[in-house]
């Protein structure tokens, strides 16, 4: 535990970890409330805030998957082969997080995120129902891609991960909201397994305050898992609007100050 976290602060965590558990459980995009938060932690590194965090949320992912897969029963055939390679992609990510200019690339999360939002808002029936793109391997090719790709971005960006799988499976595999969030949790852990895996033998992680964080988050991930199975298609699509607004916010201001600003300055 950081010797110079008081009290209001801790309680402050808990509340992001709890807020963060109940959006990643429906939509995905907590890592916007409990990373922001965990750096308000005097003395904490970005490296400890990002390895802590992602021991905070495995728990609510885990929890959230589970609860998800007892009640809409996602199928495993194509989730647990994404979960695979994203586990490999994410540590991958990490270990190479350093290396990239990783501003470079949220301009064009920016542009991807204004275009999914803008369809979205469109098209309204879009992930009302599962109508899949694609039939036999093409479908598993596919889901793969996918489960690599945004495993390689959680590990080297991290921010809105479940809602990029989200996005990912509802317009271009072609899942419902429901089925779509089911398997972006299956995914979604293992995301978080393989950053954590590359962050812990390097002692990154903060092990009291992870699990604490880890309590909060699993509490608000069962909540938000039942509300939006019980809720359905229409609660989700609500939910994911306005967590792709905040995530547009977000990573907006971040291409501002470090693309942007400096040229105005």
């Amino acid at each position: 535990m950081p010797p110079d976290l008081t009290v209001p602060v801790l309680l402050l965590l808990l509340l992001a970890a709890f807020a963060a558990g109940w959006i990643d459980a429906v939509v995905g995009g907590g890592g916007l409330l409990q990373l922001p938060a965990l750096l308000l932690v005097p003395g904490l590194s970005p490296v400890q805030a990002l390895a802590t965090n992602k021991l905070g949320s495995i728990f609510g992912t885990s929890t959230s998957a589970l609860t998800y897969y007892r009640r809409a029963r996602p199928d495993l055939r194509t989730a647990l082969p994404m979960a695979a390679v994203a586990l490999v992609g994410s540590f991958g990510g990490a270990s190479i997080a350093a290396a990239l200019p990783v501003a470079v690339f949220k301009p064009v999360i920016v542009v991807a995120l204004i275009t999914v939002a803008t369809i979205t808002v469109l098209r309204p029936a879009l992930g009302a129902s599962t109508s899949l793109r694609f039939s036999g391997h093409a479908h598993y090719r596919a889901a793969i891609a996918v489960g690599l790709a945004i495993g390689v971005y959680d590990g080297v960006l991290g921010p809105g991960t479940g809602t990029f799988l989200v996005i990912a499976m509802v317009s271009l595999l072609g899942y419902d909201f429901v089925q779509a969030s089911a398997k972006a949790k299956i995914v979604n852990f293992s995301t978080n397994l393989g950053a954590l895996l590359y962050f812990a033998p390097h002692g990154a992680v903060l092990w009291g305050l992870g699990l604490l964080l880890g309590i909060a988050n699993t509490s608000g991930s069962y909540l938000g898992s039942r509300m939006a199975i019980s809720q359905g298609t229409r609660f989700i699509r609500t939910v994911f609007l306005v967590v792709v607004a905040a995530l547009i916010v977000k990573v907006g201001h971040d291409v501002w100050v470090e693309n942007l600003s400096p040229l105005f300055s």
